[in-house]
């Protein structure tokens, strides 16, 4: 039908213009936010794109949902202000026929974020989780640039290395300077590398001296030795065998429906029905009187999408504290958005008043 081939064609125009425009918004964002990252140290400078890609996949599915729900405002908006809408009134069509075409415009692009949302997300995430954690376990001689003096992560020890070894983690030249409560102290070595003991870390300096100032007598010791352990990191290694809620697949977090798990359900289920219910609110939301000069459905529309999706990240927290569960929580915060988007495109074709008895019928 013309209608819907229409329809379909301007929402897809629609759709196509905003993403561009959200996702080169969204690109930009985070890459200053990953870059801005790896410069404090949070994260490897060779993994900057990688990250920045893990993190735009994670918010990918909001993404597609605010690109249709915009679309569909300002194509329905424009329609309206064009009069359009007045013309398919008249031809007899209802705002509820306007919700099929979009449905069929929109269905592969619901597909997609539930593909996101389930699978990709997860994935994602700990691939994320393991960059940093991989980049965080890593020593502090091994952060060191040779010729450059690096901060340990607690502040107290500052390091340099002449030059590094072929062999990972060895180093030739390396310099020491360590600060305590109670004593400063300087090592100098020719060479040095990390050693791993139980679960901590330590920096095994060969051949060097040792040069110590006490802070409260200020007295001064002087040492020479062949080997020299130096605690690197005071954080254990990470072997936590409990993952993230937000790492682990979906399968999983219905296999062991504790309150993390759950809430973390109730999150990815709720983007993908806030998604649909989206749509719905669009239609219904993009009403504008082409008489007025100026209209606000689009700030509007935008406000409702942010409370809306509020309200989600308001329920996750619900399921987490035990107030509410899964079910409870998706039918509270999606049935009632839903039930609110049917109840506004009845009140737009209408109107205000409740008609008990057909038109033209007297009590």
């Amino acid at each position: 039908m013309l209608f819907d081939s229409t329809l379909r064609k301007e929402l897809a125009r629609g759709f196509g213009a905003t993403l561009v425009v959200i996702l080169t918004i969204v690109i930009t964002m985070m890459l200053i936010r990953t870059l801005g990252m790896a410069a404090k140290g949070a994260v490897a400078p060779a993994d900057v794109v990688l990250l920045m890609g893990y993190t735009v996949l994670a918010h990918l599915p909001t993404i597609l949902a605010l690109s249709l729900f915009i679309s569909i405002v300002v194509t329905l908006g424009r329609m309206y202000r064009d009069s359009e809408m007045a013309i398919w009134f008249a031809s007899g069509l209802g705002l509820v026929r306007f919700v099929r075409p979009v449905l069929r415009m929109a269905w592969p692009v619901l597909l997609v974020v539930a593909l996101l949302v389930l699978l990709v997300w997860p994935w994602g995430n700990r691939s994320s989780a393991e960059l940093r954690d991989r980049y965080e376990q890593r020593s502090d001689l091994s952060r060191v640039t040779p010729g450059v003096f690096q901060t340990s992560r607690d502040g107290n020890r500052v390091f340099f290395i002449d030059k590094a070894s072929d062999e990972a983690m060895n180093a030739r030249g390396v310099f020491v300077l360590a600060n305590s409560d109670h004593a400063e102290s300087l090592t100098s070595a020719r060479g040095g590398h990390i050693a791993v003991i139980g679960d901590e870390r330590f920096l095994v300096l060969e051949k060097g001296q040792r040069a110590q100032i006490d802070a409260s007598s200020g007295e001064r010791t002087l040492s020479s030795f062949q080997r020299y352990q130096i605690l690197a990191d005071d954080r254990s290694v990470r072997r936590a065998s409990a993952r993230a809620p937000r790492t682990m697949a979906t399968l999983d977090l219905m296999v062991e429906p504790n309150a993390r798990n759950q809430a973390e359900l109730a999150w990815r289920f709720g983007l993908l029905l806030g998604a649909v219910n989206l749509l719905l609110l669009g239609v219904g939301l993009a009403a504008i009187n082409p008489r007025r000069a100026s209209n606000w459905n689009l700030l509007f529309a935008l406000l409702g999408f942010v409370v809306y999706y509020n309200l989600i990240n308001l329920s996750q927290a619900w399921v987490t504290n035990g107030r509410l569960a899964l079910g409870p929580a998706l039918a509270l915060v999606h049935g009632g958005a839903f039930v609110l988007a049917l109840s506004l495109i009845w009140w737009r074709d209408h109107g205000t008043v409740l008609r008990l008895w057909p038109r033209g019928v007297t009590a």
